[in-house]
């Protein structure tokens, strides 16, 4: 337990779905330990763990569990839609349900584990109002080279929609977008071709995280933007650089179906907290 943790260090657990990769901390039981100096030390992949998001499971007043995000780079963040999933299913086997509920800065949100063994995350209603996400111009007409979209899903998205995805240079053009003063709290960039039907290719720079094998929060963006441009219809099928996930923007919200994982257990060494 986090509040009188052993001296042999903080527990925490790895998890990725489709690779997106976290390290989770369980602090129902005390204290919440993270601080940005923690987030960047457990972030670093040669010092660290290392992780594309902290999440942090807290007690909840309204829900099973509160879930907080961090960035590697010791930011936060405001959703992560693959997170949320691999620790739904872990909590969803916790409780031995097939459904669950949990409370972030979207709101309350709810998952439940299909019977192909997939996990499905209502990611709430996009955000397409531009204060809201935020950004400083019209989200669907940005002046920006490319005609990006913006859309917030809890975090702020730019979406290009390209000829090909394979082609793009992610991590050349993402970090400029990512600090562009179009967007006061920075963003995260996708990079979406149509492959068939009702079918996207997508790659992304996530915000203060770099290049990442998938981003939930970015995939569902992507997905409601390429509605909204008339490329695809509301439920679609988005590849990503680690696999596949299905989106379906439905009249409750964006749900985000995929695989999770857990892939070990640990312990932080004591020298290792900042």
């Amino acid at each position: 337990m986090i509040q009188n943790r052993p001296p042999n260090g903080l527990p925490f657990m790895k998890m990725h779905g489709l690779g997106n990769d976290f390290v989770v901390i369980d602090a129902r039981s005390g204290d919440d330990p993270v601080t940005p100096a923690l987030a960047r030390a457990l972030g670093d992949r040669h010092r660290g763990v290392g992780f594309d998001q902290l999440a942090v499971i807290r007690p909840s007043e309204q829900a099973d569990f509160t879930l907080d995000f961090w960035n590697s780079d010791g930011s936060r963040a405001g959703a992560c839609g693959n997170a949320t999933r691999c620790v739904s299913d872990w909590m969803m086997a916790q409780l031995g349900r097939d459904s669950i509920s949990l409370e972030t800065t979207r709101g309350l949100l709810f998952a439940q584990r299909r019977a192909d063994g997939l996990v499905s995350v209502n990611m709430g209603p996009p955000i397409l109002d531009a204060a809201e996400i935020p950004v400083k111009a019209d989200p669907m007409s940005l002046p920006l080279e490319g005609a990006p979209v913006a859309v917030g899903m809890g975090n702020p998205h730019c979406i290009y929609f390209v000829a090909d995805a394979e082609a793009v240079d992610v991590a050349g053009i993402g970090p400029r977008i990512e600090h562009d003063p179009l967007f006061p709290e920075r963003t995260n960039v996708e990079f979406a071709s149509l492959v068939g039907p009702d079918h996207l290719r997508m790659r992304v720079w996530e915000r203060g995280a770099g290049i990442t094998l998938a981003c939930g929060s970015g995939t569902c963006a992507t997905a409601v933007a390429a509605h909204l441009r008339g490329l695809t219809g509301r439920r679609v099928i988005v590849d990503v650089d680690g696999g596949q996930l299905e989106i379906d923007w439905r009249e409750d919200g964006v749900w985000m179906t995929g695989p999770t994982a857990l892939v070990f257990e640990g312990r932080l060494a004591p020298g290792l907290m900042p």
